[in-house]
C-alpha cells in the first residue's frame, strides 16, 4: 500500500527532494560527484546486463526443457531465468523444483539424470562462463575482479553480499578511479617545474 504512495510523492517533489539533500552536502563535492557519475552509469549498465543474463539463460532453459520434453517447460524456464538474480544461492533454488519436474515425470531413469546434468551445464557455465564475461562489457570489470568481489563481498556478508557484489565492485572501482593520485600530481607539477627551469 504505501509503496506507490511513496513513489508518487517521491516523483512529484523530485526538485525540491533533491535539492534538500544537495543541501546537507558539502558545497566542494567534485569528487563525490564524479563518483555519483561513475556509479550511476555503471549501475545502469548492471541492470541491462542482468536483463541480458535473465534472457539468455531462460532462453537456454526453455530449449533444453522442451527438448527433454519436460512438463511446465515455460514456467520452469521463467523462474531459472530469474534465479540468476542472486548468483549461486538462486541456482540452488531453482534446482528443487526443476528436479522435482524431472522426478515426477520421468521417474528415476536416465532422462531424470540427462534433465539434471544439463542444468547443471546450464548453471556451471551461466556461473563461471557468461556471468564474468557479460558483467566485465557491462560495468568495465574484469572477470578475475568480479569472481574475487562475488568470494570476497560473499564470505563477509553471506547471501546480501553475493547479492550486490557487483554493484559493490563497480563502488570500489569508482572510488578508486576517482580518488585524487597525489603522487602522480606531484610528479607532474615536477615535470612542469623541469620543464620550465629548462
Amino acid at each position: 500500500m504505501l509503496v506507490p504512495i511513496l513513489v508518487f510523492f517521491l516523483l512529484k517533489d523530485r526538485e525540491r527532494l533533491v535539492d534538500f539533500i544537495l543541501s546537507l552536502l558539502p558545497r566542494k563535492r567534485t569528487l563525490m560527484t564524479r563518483i555519483w557519475h561513475e556509479m550511476d552509469s555503471q549501475i545502469a549498465n548492471y541492470v541491462r546486463g542482468k536483463f541480458i543474463e535473465i534472457m539468455i539463460v531462460g532462453t537456454v532453459a526453455f530449449l533444453t526443457f522442451a527438448f527433454f520434453g519436460l512438463p511446465y517447460t515455460a514456467l520452469l524456464s521463467v523462474m531459472v531465468g530469474f534465479s540468476v538474480l542472486v548468483p549461486y544461492i538462486g541456482a540452488a533454488v531453482a534446482t528443487l523444483p526443476v528436479a522435482a519436474v524431472a522426478g515426477f515425470h520421468f521417474g528415476m531413469t536416465d532422462e531424470f539424470l540427462y534433465v539434471l546434468v544439463a542444468y547443471g551445464v546450464i548453471q556451471a557455465l551461466d556461473g563461471n562462463v557468461l556471468v564474468p564475461v557479460l558483467f566485465s562489457e557491462a560495468v568495465n570489470l574484469h572477470p578475475v575482479s568480479i569472481i574475487v568481489a562475488v568470494l570476497f563481498f560473499g564470505g563477509i556478508w553471506g547471501f546480501w553480499g553475493i547479492f550486490f557484489a557487483i554493484p559493490l565492485a563497480t563502488l570500489l572501482k569508482a572510488l578508486v578511479y576517482a580518488w585524487p593520485r597525489g603522487i602522480k600530481r606531484h610528479r607532474q607539477v615536477e615535470g612542469g617545474e623541469v620543464a620550465a627551469e629548462k
